[in-house]
């Protein structure tokens, strides 16, 4: 790790982190009189990154994590048994391509050593550094981006906080499989945004789906390599900021469920959250991303390792014909949770090297007895191919 890429914690946060009974007080914290903390044993390292030089309406306006870390310190811990640390922040480089390489360097080395990074940042276009990261650590990724908008942009233009997905599908190396967007808001995407989601086979799930029913996202979640939350998606009430433009939104205990699924997923080994800048320097707005942290901290620690050869051999086979397919489900007897396999194809083209588990629900199952092939399955299948 190079640590000096950080800046450490406000030694007036570790004072009150060592008095207080909160999570701060079991955390291994980067600050100025202990140094840079042994990482040793950790599974779950937060981070900030101060960079918003690519968001499309910066106001050059300071922002910081001080009212987040504050809040998050003071939170009491659930019946955990993860070690933390917060390794403080990433100020911004004298380019911005400078900060993105601090970050993909520190993401790809912790993900390297198995620790969980949980990046606080400024612009969105920093999941463009966090997907990089990736690189020569897994052969394919899948991107799940909490947002009201898919950031898709024009590829041929250069990279902000409104294109930087577009620049992850087209530039090398290829690592993307799948890019699934939780929230977006119809009016805030166009259409052709939105017929391209679709020619490429990607997920997408209008807010009102979701906020319907919020468990249908959950194998989407349970599928995911990464994830990103732009705090946008949330609305203005939620926030305590009604001078945000965006009165629709996932509330607060949407956003901090969203969180949760996101860190009981086996697969996620990176979390971000973005778009935090001065707006967001309110009560409220520092509290909600203290809880949505929590609420991540929740999930890994309740993960049930399923994601491994040992826990499939234990799941229930259900084999399912419909039309010229064989779908073949599993059930996990521990957890309950269903996936559904992905045959393995011989195609040159093959991006999946051999046959892989679907997370999806017990409803898709039903769907496949009732002779209905479930969408993500056909979609999947398709990306494999072509």
């Amino acid at each position: 790790m190079d640590y000096d890429f950080f800046t450490p914690v406000d030694e007036q946060l570790v004072a009150e982190a060592t008095q207080g009974p909160g999570i701060g007080s079991s955390l291994k914290i980067h600050s100025e009189e202990k140094a840079f903390p042994d990482l040793d044993g950790v599974k779950i390292a937060f981070f900030g990154v101060l960079e918003d030089r690519l968001d499309e309406n910066r106001t050059g306006e300071p922002f910081d994590f001080f009212n987040i870390r504050r809040n998050l310190y003071q939170l009491y811990p659930g019946n955990w048994h993860l070690q933390m640390a917060d390794l403080g922040d990433i100020q911004p480089g004298e380019s911005v391509e400078d900060t993105f390489f601090a970050v993909q360097t520190v993401v790809n080395n912790l993900l390297k050593n198995n620790i969980i990074p949980v990046i606080l940042g400024g612009s969105q276009d920093l999941i463009y550094a966090q997907y990089r990261a990736y690189d020569g650590v897994e052969q394919m990724v899948n991107l799940v981006n909490v947002d009201s908008r898919f950031d898709l942009g024009d590829a041929s233009e250069a990279l902000t906080n409104r294109s930087y997905v577009g620049k992850i599908v087209v530039n090398k190396p290829y690592n993307l499989f799948n890019y699934s967007n939780l929230g977006y808001q119809t009016y805030f995407n166009s259409q052709d945004e939105i017929e391209l989601m679709e020619r490429l086979f990607f997920d997408a799930y209008r807010l009102g789906e979701v906020s319907g029913d919020i468990s249908m996202v959950e194998p989407v979640m349970r599928d995911a390599n990464l994830v990103g939350l732009d705090m946008g998606a949330v609305s203005a009430g939620a926030l305590g900021n009604y001078r945000l433009t965006s009165p629709n939104g996932f509330d607060g205990k949407e956003i901090c469920a969203l969180a949760r699924y996101a860190g009981i997923s086996d697969k996620v080994s990176s979390f971000g959250i973005y778009e935090i800048d001065s707006e967001l320097n309110f009560p409220s707005s520092s509290m909600l991303v203290a809880q949505i942290l929590w609420y991540f901290i929740e999930g890994v620690n309740f993960r049930k390792n399923e994601n491994t050869i040992s826990a499939k051999k234990e799941f229930i086979k259900y084999q399912v014909p419909v039309d010229d397919e064989i779908l073949v489900f599993y059930k996990s007897p521990v957890s309950g949770r269903w996936w559904i396999e992905i045959p393995f194809t011989s195609s040159e083209n093959n991006k999946l090297k051999r046959h892989t588990l679907l997370p999806c629900t017990e409803g898709d199952y039903i769907d496949a007895c009732n002779q209905n092939i479930p969408e993500r399955w056909y979609k999947t299948k398709r990306k494999n191919e072509i």
